[in-house]
């Protein structure tokens, strides 16, 4: 099995473990609303539309709190199943690259959004992984920052994210940068970012993400 598909079987077994009202860190949202969300994301490409551009969200609201109601180990059965054949997401390459990061930032939403979470073990496959997709995404993730921003993981060469002249270097585990990457709170990760004083107040106070 891919990286991708461990996370979503990982996952799975979360969903069922947690139920449907536990807390996530996506804002506003249950374990229920982030699994219809999933749904919604791989199995209705006709309303997915509202994720990534404002202007379709009603509609993609409107049809996530509709696979919302529906039982919630059915929902678990369809994410664990993967996508219908029909689904780009069904094809292996794409599937896989894309839903990486997708699947391992939603999976710590659900772990770390409970009393006691604790870091996973370290996985030198799930590392290097998610390293490749911050070489892609990093620019990406950090383009509003108004200092210079680079990504430093032991072991491996850093990722230049952010070109200014001057700025900030984010430490820690690739999975850990990953999360904060896509814009999770400082205390929700455990990473350390070295600079100068008035470099890493404004690098903190920059929007992160997509």
């Amino acid at each position: 099995m891919t990286i991708t598909g461990d996370e979503r079987a990982a996952m799975s077994d979360l969903f069922d473990e947690v139920g449907p009202e536990a807390a996530t860190l996506c804002e506003g949202w249950t374990t229920r609303d982030l699994l219809a969300h999933l749904l919604v994301r791989e199995r209705r490409p006709d309303a997915a539309g509202g994720i990534l551009i404002p202007a379709l969200a009603k509609r993609t609201e409107k049809v996530q709190k509709q696979i919302a109601q529906k039982p919630y180990a059915d929902m678990i059965e369809q994410f664990r199943g993967g996508p219908p054949l029909w689904s780009p997401w069904a094809l292996p390459v794409l599937g896989d690259k894309a839903n990486l990061g997708e699947f391992y930032v939603h999976h710590e939403d659900i772990r770390r959004g409970q009393p006691d979470w604790q870091p996973r073990e370290d996985d030198g496959k799930r590392d290097d992984a998610l390293w490749k997709l911050l070489k892609l995404m990093g620019r990406v993730l950090y383009r509003r920052s108004p200092v210079g921003v680079v990504l430093r993981s032991a072991n491996r060469p850093d990722i230049v994210a952010n070109k200014d002249a001057s700025g900030v270097v984010v430490v820690g585990l690739p999975g850990e940068i990953v999360l904060h990457g896509f814009g999770r709170s400082a205390d929700k990760v455990r990473i350390v970012v070295q600079g100068e004083p008035g470099q890493i107040e404004a690098f903190d106070a920059s929007p992160r993400g997509i």
